[in-house]
């Protein structure tokens, strides 16, 4: 039988899904059946203006044409191979990526908690080589999230969030600082320190950007104690911040780099790119992955950063990212706008952000909500202006509507 031979109401679907599925995600209260460019159609054909972009996935749009050509073209030759051939789309993405941003080799993962697990590993792996087994602690910012692994879970400095809650102990040799406080990090290092571990904008945080004079000063301790760089560019990297890379904005290159999401343009690929002195730590039998770099998912890959580039999608997410946060500044009960280029946060001075979620969603705008006060949105970065303009009228409006039921 056919996917597209599958004749069930939404309500069959969805009753389907709460039946065998462990659900862990509140879900939205529609079948999605149909995605492009801007927007998501749910069951009846209804399209949600999505600023929600599969999580900072979709930053050429949804279904791109050019990446759903790729997919195509490859699934008839291979979908899958293990990691002992050499293949064509493997070979000329590791050219584009490293080139484009600068670094010698990559490792392609599966996900973006995939690949922070894997530059975890290499940062250890270079430390216990150069210096020895006890060279294997790093720092991590406070409030940061780097996935859902155990490296990564422990590695997120958020100890009371419910991605920790339940799994503890955590894995060992993780300390966590002060985004933006230097002198925090300072505190931090100790003689088994091998790394430093940030987000250039921290999303579940709530969209905190790293300030330049920070990011320049931790470059330079690194630089004087000996300690690698990591940067988890998993939600920031791909043009979403204004530059290619998040990192970018600040005049500053990592030892090793975390990508995922916008990499793949809907295909679950990620990766790690590192100098090559640090990549040399991963010599044969060091790590591995089955389905990391297949054929399938890098020919989608290559289309994806193509796309990116040649639309030149940093200088728009930089354009219409500061008219956007300019515009949010006047929703009423603004406490503050944050971000850079279309990675947006707007914190209110109450807190309703949940229930201002779920009236965008009834008035077709996806967007999230993190904690009890911020609304993030990390729309495809094909979004203009009048797209924009469309979502601040709906926020707009949920606000609005909160404010009055709350408030009276």
């Amino acid at each position: 039988m056919k996917l597209s031979d599958v004749k069930l109401t939404a309500q069959e679907l969805m009753d389907m899904t709460n039946k065998y599925m462990i659900e862990t995600y509140q879900r939205f209260p529609f079948v999605a059946v149909k995605a492009k460019d801007m927007y998501l159609y749910d069951e009846e054909g209804q399209p949600y203006l999505d600023f929600y972009g599969g999580i900072a996935v979709n930053n050429a749009g949804s279904c791109n044409e050019k990446v759903v050509a790729a997919i195509r073209d490859q699934a008839g030759d291979i979908i899958h191979t293990f990691n002992y051939p050499y293949s064509i789309p493997q070979a000329i993405l590791a050219k584009l990526v490293c080139e484009t941003i600068g670094m010698d080799k990559i490792f392609f993962q599966n996900s973006g908690t995939e690949a922070n697990e894997a530059m975890i590993k290499l940062a250890r792996k270079y430390g216990t080589d150069k210096y020895g087994p006890e060279k294997y602690h790093i720092i991590t910012a406070k409030k940061s999230f780097h996935g859902r692994t155990f490296g990564a879970m422990s590695a997120t400095g958020q100890p009371d969030n419910a991605c920790q809650m339940g799994f503890k102990p955590m894995l060992p040799g993780f300390t966590y600082a002060e985004l933006n406080n230097l002198e925090s990090f300072k505190a931090e290092v100790s003689e088994n320190t091998i790394a430093i571990m940030l987000e250039v904008v921290q999303g579940e945080g709530g969209v905190v950007p790293a300030t330049k004079e920070f990011m320049k000063g931790i470059q330079e301790l690194c630089k004087e104690k000996g300690l690698l760089l990591l940067i988890d560019e998993i939600q920031t990297g791909w043009c979403r911040t204004g530059k290619i890379m998040g990192y970018m904005n600040y005049d500053i290159k990592p030892d090793i780099v975390s990508m995922a999401k916008a990499l793949g343009g809907g295909v679950p690929i990620g990766a790690i790119c590192a100098t090559k002195e640090v990549a040399q730590a991963f010599n044969l039998g060091a790590h591995g992955t089955t389905y990391g770099g297949s054929p399938l998912c890098c020919a989608a890959a290559y289309a994806q950063v193509n796309e990116l580039l040649d639309r030149k999608l940093a200088e728009n997410a930089k354009e219409v990212g500061d008219y956007f946060m300019d515009k949010l500044r006047s929703l009423p009960r603004v406490k503050e706008v944050r971000g850079m280029g279309l990675l947006v946060g707007v914190e209110f001075d109450f807190g309703g952000a949940a229930d201002i979620k779920h009236g965008c969603i009834d008035r077709k705008l996806l967007v999230t909500a993190i904690g009890t006060s911020i609304i993030r949105m990390v729309p495809p970065l094909i979004a203009t202006k009048e797209d924009c303009d469309k979502a601040y009228e709906i926020l707009k409006a949920s606000v609005e509507e909160v404010i009055n039921k709350t408030e009276g």
